[in-house]
C-alpha cells in the first residue's frame, strides 16, 4: 500500500490521509465502549503502521475523552505522528486559549501540539486576543503550528494578519457535495502554499454509495443528515452511479475510495475521514493509491454540480 503525502516544506510527511477521532469515545455514533477501549487504538496502531501520519481531534469531542484515547494509543510511536487538535472557542481569550492547550496537551500525551486549531469563529472575541494566546505557544514551544476551522476566507486572513506569522490550514467541510471550498479557499491555499484539511470528506458516508431511502445508517449522528433524506437520494442518483462505474475500472475499488481520491486531488488538500473499523481505515487509506484520470475527474464534476449543491447538514 502506497501512502501520500502532502508535497510541503512546511509540513513534511503529513498523510494526504489521515484520521479523524470524532467517533473516539463519543455516544453520539453509538460505537460503543468496546470501540473505544479496543478497536480505536487498534485503528491508530494500524494507521501508523500503514504510515498515515494525520490525526485529527478536538476538545469538544466526547468532552476531552476522543484526546485521551489517541493519546493512549499513540503513546508508543508518539514520533511518528502529526498530532492535530482544536479548541473549541468558548471565550478564545489569550489566557484561556494558553490553559485550553495545555489541558489538550496533557490529554494527549504529549509534550507539544503539532497543529492547534480554532473550532469555529467567535464572533464576539475578536482574533486580536484569541491570536496573542496562540502566539505565547509557539513561543513556549508548546505548539507548532497554528490552524482554523470552519473560517471564511476573510476571517482566515484576518487570523493570520493577528497571529503575525502564518495560519497553516483551515479545517473545512468538503466533499462532492459540499464543494464551496473550491470558490475561495482552495485557491487561497493553493496560492500561498496553506493546507485545506477535509472533514467529512464521504459525508458521514453517503458517499460510500451503500445506503438507500429504506436502508438508512444506523446511528443517529447521521440519520439527522439531510443528505440521507429520500429527496437528497433522488437528486444523488446520477453521482452515486458515477462513483460506482469509476470504482470499478479502477480494480474494484469502492465508491467510497473514488469519493476520498476525488477529494485529494488537489496538491493542498489533505483528508481525515473517520474510520468505525481497522478494515475501514485500511480501505480509506488505500485511497491515496487511485489516480482519477481528467476525464474521470470531469464526470465527477459534472454529476457533483447536478445534485445542486451542498445540503443543510448539523454542525461539527
Amino acid at each position: 500500500m502506497i501512502v501520500r503525502y502532502l508535497d510541503s516544506d512546511l509540513l513534511p510527511r503529513v498523510s494526504k490521509i489521515g484520521l479523524g477521532t470524532w467517533q473516539f469515545g463519543s455516544r453520539e455514533w453509538g460505537y460503543g465502549d468496546r470501540y473505544a477501549r479496543e478497536e480505536s487504538t487498534r485503528i491508530v496502531e494500524r494507521a501508523l503502521e500503514l504510515g498515515i501520519t494525520l490525526f485529527d481531534s478536538a476538545e469538544i469531542y466526547a468532552l476531552g475523552r476522543s484526546e485521551r484515547i489517541l493519546g493512549r494509543a499513540l503513546a508508543a510511536r508518539r514520533e511518528h505522528a502529526f498530532v492535530a487538535t482544536k479548541i473549541f472557542p468558548l471565550l478564545p481569550t489569550a489566557r484561556v486559549v494558553e490553559w485550553r492547550a495545555h489541558a489538550s496537551i496533557r490529554r494527549l500525551g504529549v509534550k507539544r501540539l503539532d497543529l492547534y486549531q480554532l473550532h469555529w469563529p467567535n464572533p464576539v472575541v475578536g482574533a486580536a486576543t484569541t491570536m496573542r494566546g496562540m502566539r505565547a505557544l509557539q513561543a513556549h514551544g508548546q505548539v507548532a503550528e497554528v490552524g482554523v476551522s470552519n473560517y471564511s476566507l476573510s476571517r482566515w486572513r484576518s487570523a493570520e494578519a493577528a497571529l503575525g506569522s502564518r495560519v497553516i490550514s483551515n479545517q473545512v467541510r468538503y466533499s462532492l457535495v459540499e464543494r464551496r471550498p473550491e470558490r475561495d479557499l482552495i485557491p487561497y491555499a493553493r496560492q500561498t502554499g496553506r493546507i485545506v484539511i477535509a472533514y467529512s470528506p464521504l459525508a458521514q458516508g453517503f458517499l460510500a454509495a451503500r445506503y438507500a431511502p429504506g436502508r438508512l445508517p444506523p446511528n443517529r449522528m447521521r440519520r439527522r443528515s439531510r443528505v440521507f433524506s429520500a429527496e437528497s437520494f433522488a437528486r444523488a442518483e446520477p453521482l452515486l452511479r458515477a462513483l460506482h462505474e469509476i470504482a470499478t475500472a479502477h480494480n474494484d475499488a469502492t465508491p467510497a475510495q473514488v469519493a476520498l481520491a476525488w477529494t485529494i486531488r488537489d496538491p493542498c488538500v489533505v483528508a481525515i475521514p473517520g474510520a468505525a473499523t481497522v478494515a475501514q481505515l485500511e480501505a480509506n487509506a488505500a485511497a491515496a493509491e487511485i489516480d482519477l484520470t481528467a476525464e474521470e475527474i470531469n464526470e465527477l464534476d459534472t454529476a457533483a454540480a447536478a445534485y445542486a449543491g451542498p445540503v443543510s447538514e448539523s454542525k461539527r
